[in-house]
């Protein structure tokens, strides 16, 4: 059961994020090894898109180490479990649950020990600042561990940098880039575990300022940014946009115009409900981080409900050609503001 509704919600998200970005670039799924025990270590920009992103990118069945916080709901808290997703306790969630976070890990070597699959976000949090942050020894600790108990087997840590152009937009574009596997074995050294904790999250951390845009968390910071924002730089060409980062040699892009707003009208006409459903949401959204998270939710079940609906209604009064045709070109209308949409870089 949990298989199929693993797959099926996979799809289903795969499905929504073709209507909801404006494109998202995938690079490096080749460097993710087959048939090994694999740790995902990605930078975390943008609440719980940012692992859906990923794992409707990849064809490895993975599990989730998430903030705890998601998991207050009890509904919620079982369809995350059912995809695969576990909790990981935090001081802010309180002393008294770290203790939990011990069943967790002993999770994580069961699947490591069959050769799965699991995302984490080493940072420890989610900001939507373009810099990679000091990453938490956390994911060292069960790594180790692991080896500890089976020296003989091999695990992997592969860093997948995240980059959106502006999630605070709709539509938005996206990169994953998926870095060289790294062999988490050739780092332990059991006779000094905090040099091979701290050497392991350097080449995890370097790895991923390459493939994410990466802006040094200094004082000049802010002005990098607003530069790169002012010369309308499209964020997921990281590669490129790091090199200007690093030479302080910053290029100028035209900015694309579009006169799409009559086919936005036409889209918000014909998904009021969820229209006005997202704007109560989005007011009572306190982080930032995840707007976006509750906008792609609203347009994924929502706007297809909405879409449904209609859909029948249309069929009942006409027939099924009518239906058909409605649906068909609701999407399509979708489908064309989000790809020919001018997004913003911020």
């Amino acid at each position: 059961m949990k298989f199929n509704l693993y797959y099926t919600f996979k799809v289903i998200v795969k499905c929504g994020l073709f209507f909801y970005s404006k494109k998202i670039t995938v690079n490096g799924t080749e460097n993710i090894p087959e048939n090994e025990a694999v740790l995902f270590a990605a930078n975390h920009p943008n609440g719980l898109l940012d692992p859906l992103l990923i794992a409707a990118n990849i064809k490895r069945r993975t599990y989730f180490l998430v903030q705890a916080a998601v998991f207050s709901n009890t509904i919620s808290k079982k369809i995350f479990q059912k995809l695969g997703m576990m909790p990981i306790y935090r001081i802010r969630d309180g002393i008294g649950k770290l203790d939990r976070n011990k069943q967790i890990f002993l999770a994580c070597e069961e699947l490591f020990l069959y050769k799965k699959s699991i995302l984490i976000f080493p940072e420890g949090s989610h900001q939507r600042k373009r810099t990679i942050r000091p990453l938490s020894k956390g994911f060292t600790r069960f790594v180790f561990s692991f080896l500890d108990k089976y020296p003989q087997h091999k695990i992997y840590i592969v860093p997948v940098g995240i980059t959106y152009q502006n999630p605070a937009v709709y539509p938005s574009s996206a990169s994953v880039n998926f870095g060289k596997p790294i062999l988490a074995n050739k780092f332990y050294n059991t006779e000094n575990t905090n040099q091979s904790a701290n050497e392991i999250k350097q080449e995890v951390s370097l790895a991923l300022q390459k493939l994410s845009v990466h802006i040094p968390n200094n004082e000049n910071y802010s002005t990098i940014e607003n530069t790169l924002i002012r010369n309308n730089v499209d964020f997921t060409k990281v590669t490129e946009v790091n090199q200007q980062i690093a030479k302080s040699s910053f290029k100028v892009n035209p900015k694309k115009q579009y006169s799409l707003g009559f086919l936005k009208l036409l889209i918000i006409i014909n998904t009021l409900f969820p229209y006005i459903l997202w704007e109560v949401i989005r007011k009572k959204i306190n982080e930032v981080e995840f707007l976006d998270t509750f906008r792609f939710s609203v347009n994924l079940v929502f706007v297809f409900v909405n879409y449904l609906v209609v859909s029948i209604i249309i069929g009942y009064i006409f027939n099924l050609n009518a239906a058909y045709l409605y649906f068909s070109i609701s999407l399509l209308l979708v489908a064309t503001f989000t790809k020919f949409s001018a997004t913003k870089p911020g």
